[in-house]
């Protein structure tokens, strides 16, 4: 099996409470996020690391308040996330990253088998990387230590349709014991 890991929008406006859109809550997850791209990285696993970039008046923020603007603190993901070797920043504009036409070649080039996902927020865009990988129909995992939502209700009712779809949801500690 050949994983690859898909590190979901991390970033400063999500993860931290000044965040335009933080998710309460979700700075928990930034040391589980780090220790799966360390892992990644040090085991010479695939890692990609989306990232929300948007113009100052993206037709997004007619749904959603302002965030990720390019350039700004609020779209640049923490510093302990980045671990450079064998890391692909992807920059995506809509919140499923399915709609970029860059990301199904870029996930076919890196020939993985299965995925492994975590970041935020649950509901919206891990959902989305997680659907459209198992309309890949590949195996999915979520780690569900390794992510935060904005509404847990909406979240848990996400994941309970992902596991009935195949995918799978498991903590962190089980993924440092399988790769």
């Amino acid at each position: 099996m050949r994983p690859l890991f898909v590190d979901v929008d991390t970033q400063n406006d999500f993860v931290l409470p000044a965040g335009s859109l933080y998710a309460p809550g979700a700075e928990r997850v930034i040391p589980k996020v780090e220790a799966l791209n360390r892992l990644a990285a040090e085991r010479q696993l695939g890692l990609i690391s989306t990232a929300c970039a948007h113009e100052e008046n993206d037709a997004e923020f007619l749904v959603w308040p302002p965030h990720c603007v390019k350039g700004t603190v609020g779209q640049l993901k923490p510093n302990s996330t980045l671990v450079g070797v064998g890391q692909i920043l992807f920059e995506k504009q809509h919140t499923d990253v399915f709609l970029d036409t860059r990301f199904v070649p870029l996930l076919n080039e890196m020939g993985a088998t299965e995925y492994v996902v975590f970041g935020v927020v649950t509901e919206v865009c891990v959902r989305f990387a997680a659907e459209g990988l198992l309309r890949m129909g590949k195996p999915v995992t979520i780690v569900g230590d390794a992510v935060c939502a904005l509404s847990e209700p909406a979240a848990q009712n996400f994941l309970e349709r992902f596991i009935q779809a195949g995918g799978r949801v498991c903590d962190s500690a089980e993924i440092r014991i399988r790769f």
